[in-house]
């Protein structure tokens, strides 16, 4: 049996396998009754190693053991195992963020918290920044960012970057708004983000920046993250940015942004005109 190694690979990530099991799954499908050796033949895995694997397949629910000699394997129908998968994983899922819930009512998140305030004194200023590979990276940390602020937020972005953070940080946005935080958008306005700003215009003030292809964002004037690549010329996957704690340099850009902003043309005005 010949199996594409980009069709193995997708199977991997869709069913969290490793490269023995969709092997073998494959083969008990191409047979749909089989022993653990006939497999091994099939799917070229050595045989030693089957036993294990059919074993963990079945715990998975993706095979049936038949009684008998020899013992057979007997492949369950994909749609079925997409249900059974889709189960375990949503079963799994409820069960890791129920133990993160207990772990708030327990002395383990006391003694991170201790860690952290008491360590974090001992860290050098220049230690307190990072690089961040990935737009999901990004979003990530800026959510993070965003939900520390006790101020302002100040976002500077793209046209497709408006888009994206109100779809990515719109919620966030919204509790900061309501604890009083202060939140200021500069974006090229275009018709193709009037649907953005529409979702935006209760929670931030936005006004329209242009010939501008900056990308940063300012938390309470001492946390900077700014993006270094073009995002119409970098793939989602290798967007960069740079996260620094740096007072001195962030309200030195807020009070560039805070001139320049004062000039700058409301959103809704911008796109009516």
């Amino acid at each position: 049996m010949i199996v594409k190694e980009e069709f193995l690979s997708r199977l991997k990530l869709y069913f969290s396998l490793n490269l023995y099991e969709v092997k073998i799954w494959t083969a008990l499908l191409s047979r749909g009754v089989s022993t653990a050796g006939e497999l091994s033949d099939i799917a070229n895995v050595p045989r030693s190693r089957s036993y294990d694997v059919l074993e963990s397949l079945e715990k998975k629910g993706f095979v049936v053991m038949k009684f008998g000699k020899p013992i057979k394997y007997m492949a369950v129908p994909p749609e079925e195992v997409v249900e059974r998968v889709k189960k375990n994983m949503r079963t799994d899922a409820e069960t890791k963020v129920k133990r993160l819930d207990e772990l708030k009512k327990t002395e383990v998140l006391g003694e991170l918290k201790t860690l952290f305030t008491q360590g974090v004194e001992l860290v050098e200023p220049s230690d307190l920044s990072g690089s961040l590979r990935g737009r999901h990276n990004l979003y990530n940390h800026i959510d993070f960012t965003i939900r520390s602020a006790e101020e302002t937020v100040t976002i500077v972005t793209t046209t497709a970057g408006l888009i994206r953070k109100v779809e990515a940080l719109k919620g966030t946005l919204e509790k900061m708004k309501k604890k009083g935080v202060k939140i200021r958008v500069a974006a090229p306005i275009t018709k193709e983000c009037k649907a953005a700003i529409d979702d935006l215009k209760d929670i931030a003030e936005i006004r329209h920046i242009e010939n501008l292809k900056a990308r940063f964002i300012v938390v309470d004037s001492k946390e900077l993250i700014f993006m270094v690549m073009d995002d119409k010329n970098v793939h989602p996957t290798y967007d960069v940015g740079i996260w620094v704690n740096t007072p001195i340099f962030a309200s030195a850009l807020e009070q560039l942004f805070e001139l320049a902003w004062k000039d700058l043309k409301p959103a809704l005005k911008t796109i009516k005109a």
